[in-house]
């Protein structure tokens, strides 16, 4: 038997780029499509960070007809003498991990690529990699291959002009589970830098098949409130306040943009950026916009007498329709995030910044818009009467419970047995057949049944006191318990999983929308934390006649014609119209047990493309949805055979 030995010899020590190849999660999180784009997004930052430092104007990504993606700039172009360390400035930002220009504030004042590895990564993760500095006069080019190995040096291919950086690089296909690029998905991050530089232009070509879109931005954030809010009924012209904070006691400062609109709509929408990285999970900058905002609007409405001096505006009620986007740049000396990912904002200074210098401004702004804010304050204490009156709906319905037992708005809810946060489910299902198929095969001790009568409100189009009004809405929100809209917290919800399951028809995929729609609109934390899922029932149930019978499923016609195909035995197909032509059994084993079942998780991209669909689809605006229905739906009458 061989004998297992902890040594210095069982010591591996993994050079460079090769613990990158190794253990590529660690650097881009996933080796999926989302990975995938991440290389592109390494590059496209260095090019954004130096548009941020004052250097170029344009920058142009190409999805080439093999997959492999062409990053241009016009910016000053890397460095291409010789390194103190002996080596080619160029081949060291390109293989060595914790090399660039971030690391020293005299390069870039701010920079959103801070950790120094990202080109590097993208090199490493590569079949091939060229890159091509304009600079000083000259042509610097240097080649790539096998996941960052040198090629030959630094070659000069001639004399030019012009200035900036081209890297060309094709993903290693041993690595990543796809390398074909979405073409979407690289527009959507293009055009949201476009918005956050003014007058950035950023250029999207695909070489596969000849699209082609230019983004560029005159008033910058300003522009993307109103793409934000395109399609609601704004309540005012897009406002825009910028700044810059001299930081106390450390000779540095913070600059600051925001801009925000009020519309008719129940929604609040915060983005964030700091250094042009979206901060997901907001911070302290979030926090002094919420602060200052919250501050302005009660000293307005105190000082013109429009609420009682012991009376007070919630900062939830006042943001109730309100989009906002809060950009900050911060210098890599004060830049400080939350956890091991740039999600959230820590960097105490920031809170500072934002709420001083837009408290200040904002209050100029109600002044000088009488009109106005006199609406939005009435706006906000309507809210409030809404909130104070769905809070008392609640309390009665808990106390009709009390005293008329199941006679209450939850009186369908097939609750769990145990009363673990972490581990039940919800089950939203689709009509009462179908429901009471699901009690009978559920696991009791986790997983809970909410049957759902007809479609549920369309929440896009309703009014806040309609949407409250609604049964189905009322009993989902009763029965998750986080409560709705700013006042939701994620800490009270009931359940870890909850679960969307309707017929596999159109109705059914309606019914999901809708669903989806509230979710987002009044619960939007419980998708940002991967809490909802679509269940996947099969379309077939195959019974095979052989010497014993055998029941499968199958969830696609794909699937369905290679069973057949294969069966050398007499079958019985059967296409399911429904959830309620399974029994109990059935719908446990096919759709509910955690064993053996198929759920979606639905999650947020790009937050900013997501309320657009939504919006697009679900909103009022018939001649907006008739013109994408147009243009991403086709459209076919099938005749019927012997016609």
């Amino acid at each position: 038997m061989a004998k297992n030995t902890y040594d210095d010899s069982s010591i591996t020590v993994l050079e460079g780029l090769e613990h990158v190849r190794k253990r590529p999660g660690m650097y881009i999180g996933s080796t999926d499509e989302r990975g995938l784009h991440h290389l592109v997004w390494e590059i496209v930052d260095n090019a954004i960070d130096e548009a941020l430092a004052g250097y170029g104007k344009e920058i142009d990504v190409t999805i080439n007809e093999d997959n492999s993606i062409t990053v241009e700039d016009n910016g000053r172009g890397v460095p291409c003498g010789m390194h103190p360390t002996g080596k080619n400035t160029m081949e060291i930002i390109y293989t060595k991990l914790n090399a660039g220009g971030k690391f020293d504030n005299n390069a870039y004042k701010t920079s959103g690529g801070l950790h120094g590895v990202g080109a590097s990564v993208t090199n490493a993760l590569s079949t091939y990699m060229i890159v091509t500095s304009y600079r000083d006069g000259k042509i610097h080019q240097i080649k790539f291959e096998n996941g960052g190995k040198k090629v030959s040096d630094v070659v000069i291919l001639g004399e030019t002009r012009k200035t900036g950086t081209t890297v060309t690089f094709k993903p290693d296909s041993e690595i990543f589970s796809t390398t074909v690029y979405n073409f979407d998905t690289i527009k959507t991050r293009l055009r949201e830098s476009a918005f956050l530089i003014k007058n950035l232009k950023m250029v999207i070509i695909d070489r596969r098949n000849g699209k082609k879109e230019e983004f560029v931005y005159e008033n910058g954030i300003s522009e993307y409130v109103a793409f934000l809010t395109n399609g609601k009924k704004p309540l005012h012209n897009v406002a825009y306040f910028e700044g810059v904070y001299n930081v106390p006691d450390v000779n540095d400062e913070i600059e600051i943009e925001v801009a925000l609109q009020f519309t008719n709509d129940y929604n609040e929408k915060i983005v964030s950026f700091v250094n042009n990285v979206k901060t997901q999970d907001g911070g302290t900058h979030e926090t002094g916009f919420k602060s200052a905002l919250t501050k302005a609007f009660n000293d307005y409405a105190h000082k013109m007498k429009l609420i009682k001096d012991n009376q007070t505006l919630e900062g939830a009620d006042i943001r109730t329709g309100m989009t906002a986007v809060v950009s900050v740049r911060i210098s890599e000396k004060l830049l400080e995030f939350e956890g091991q990912t740039k999600g959230k904002l820590g960097t105490p200074a920031a809170k500072s910044a934002v709420d001083t210098i837009l408290s200040e401004k904002l209050g100029y702004f109600l002044v000088e818009n009488k009109s106005l804010s006199e609406a939005l304050v009435q706006k906000a204490l309507k809210e409030a009467e809404a909130r104070a009156a769905s809070r008392r709906a609640r309390e009665q319905a808990r106390l009709d419970k009390s005293q008329k037992g199941e006679k209450n708005i939850s009186a369908k809810l097939a609750p769990t047995s145990e009363k673990n946060k972490e581990i039940n489910e919800l089950y939203l299902v689709e009509g009462d057949s179908a429901g009471g198929s699901a009690k009978q095969g559920r696991d009791r001790r986790f997983q809970a049944i909410l049957p759902l009568r007809g479609k549920v409100l369309n929440t896009e189009k309703a009014t806040l006191e309609a949407a409250m009004q609604n049964e189905e809405i009322s009993t989902m929100i009763y029965t998750i318990g986080a409560d709705y809209g700013a006042k939701f917290d994620l800490k009270k919800c009931n359940y870890k999983k909850i679960i969307i399951m309707t017929d596999a028809d159109d109705d059914g995929a309606h019914i999901q929308v809708l669903l989806l729609t509230f979710f987002f609109r009044y619960m939007k934390p419980l998708v940002e934390d991967g809490r909802i899922y679509l269940a996947l029932p099969p379309l077939f149930k195959i019974t095979k006649r052989g010497k014993k019978e055998e029941i499968v499923y199958a969830w696609t016609n794909e699937e369905k014609d290679k069973i057949l195909k294969e069966c050398k035995c007499p079958t019985i197909l059967q296409r399911y119209k429904g959830l309620g032509e399974m029994n109990a059994e059935q719908l446990w084993e096919t759709t509910m047990n955690p064993e053996t079942r198929t759920l979606v998780k639905v999650g947020i991209d790009d937050e900013a493309e997501a309320e657009n669909q939504i919006e697009v689809l679900m909103g009022s605006d018939s001649n907006r949805r008739r013109e994408w229905l147009e243009n991403h739906v086709q459209f076919t009458l099938e005749e019927e055979e012997g016609e």
